[in-house]
């Protein structure tokens, strides 16, 4: 099912469109158009901000910085964007948010280097916070090795069959749950909060990305490309580790290694209809959503540490998680 904007909220949408509106404001050298032209490229590619819309609600909650909130937002989303070029590179993904990615349209080494200068633009940013500065790019700086962890992970697990769900768990955590978890600690820490609220506040943020992720798993079988914003079914060609692949083999691993050996043969679009037949009858999807439930309702347990007045607003951004795919 496609996501509309009618899901957001007036104040999310507004939102949404101030962070786009700052994203083409960065202020970029216009040469070597080698490097900021595919940069320039990527920011314009839409996608729901949500990483940087949780940033701002977050950090309204607590009355932070307005233009402390800016440029954490701004960073945070130039850090994900980094980590989608590399990642689309590694696992040879054609489309991302609707469009061509950077090394489909231009090429791998141009690819390269504008994540590279990606990365290094949201440096600059998470630099200008004046409030807790050294604290809050330890946190940036820490999320972004985690996440290169996870994708490490990610890339290892590749068509191993002794994955387990742990291990599963373990890697959604460090390559998604941690930036979203970030972006709620950030607010946090530049907003002063105790320590003991920052931790509630990235626990909140990583059981909402361990969600995330998972919705993601779905959407890759579940979805279409209009809704995805990729490659359908990339993740399945590539043998990498979703819940539904990983839940799939622990109900009967005999039956589903030789199901895959099958449905592998097959045309892509023919090979994922099969696939939704299979884990419609062995109720691996409800299993599925049960663990999005699950990390959803945690992550609304969190929630407590938020200021009443807000919360009701979090609680709503919580929800547009689950609306994605049901």
């Amino acid at each position: 099912m496609k996501q509309g904007t009618d899901l957001f909220s007036p104040q999310i949408e507004s939102l949404r469109a101030e962070i786009d509106r700052a994203l083409s404001k960065i202020d970029l050298p216009s040469h070597p158009e080698y490097l900021y032209t595919p940069i320039r490229y990527t920011l314009s590619g839409g996608g729901k901000r949500l990483r940087a819309i949780l940033v701002h609600l977050v950090g309204d909650a607590f009355g932070a910085d307005r233009e402390d909130m800016s440029n954490a937002g701004l960073a945070v989303e130039l850090l994900h964007n980094f980590t989608l070029v590399h990642d689309d590179i590694m696992d040879q993904d054609n489309i991302r948010h609707g469009k061509d990615t950077i090394h489909e349209k231009w090429d791998q080494s141009t690819a390269i280097l504008s994540g590279d200068g990606i990365y290094v633009v949201s440096q600059l940013l998470i630099s200008k916070i004046k409030t807790k500065t050294l604290p809050a790019i330890h946190a940036f700086n820490k999320a972004a090795l985690i996440v290169c962890e996870g994708q490490a992970y990610d890339k290892a697990f590749e068509n191993n069959n002794d994955i387990s769900l742990s291990d599963y768990f373990l890697m959604i955590e460090k390559k998604t749950a941690w930036l979203i978890g970030l972006c709620a600690e950030m607010s946090g820490i530049i907003s002063d909060q105790s320590e003991e609220t920052i931790n509630k506040l990235r626990l909140f943020g990583l059981n909402l990305g361990r969600a995330f992720q998972i919705q993601d798993d779905i959407l890759e079988v579940y979805g279409d490309i209009e809704t995805v914003g990729k490659s359908l079914g990339s993740d399945l060609i590539s043998g990498k580790q979703t819940i539904l692949t990983v839940l799939a083999r622990e109900d009967n691993q005999e039956e589903w290694s030789s199901f895959w050996e099958n449905i592998k043969k097959m045309e892509i679009q023919a090979a994922i209809l099969h696939l939704r037949d299979y884990l419609n009858r062995k109720n691996i999807i409800e299993k599925a959503y049960n663990y999005v439930e699950e990390f959803m309702s945690k992550a609304r347990n969190e929630l407590e540490v938020i200021p009443s007045s807000h919360r009701e607003t979090l609680k709503q951004f919580t929800n547009i998680i689950l609306t994605r795919v049901k």
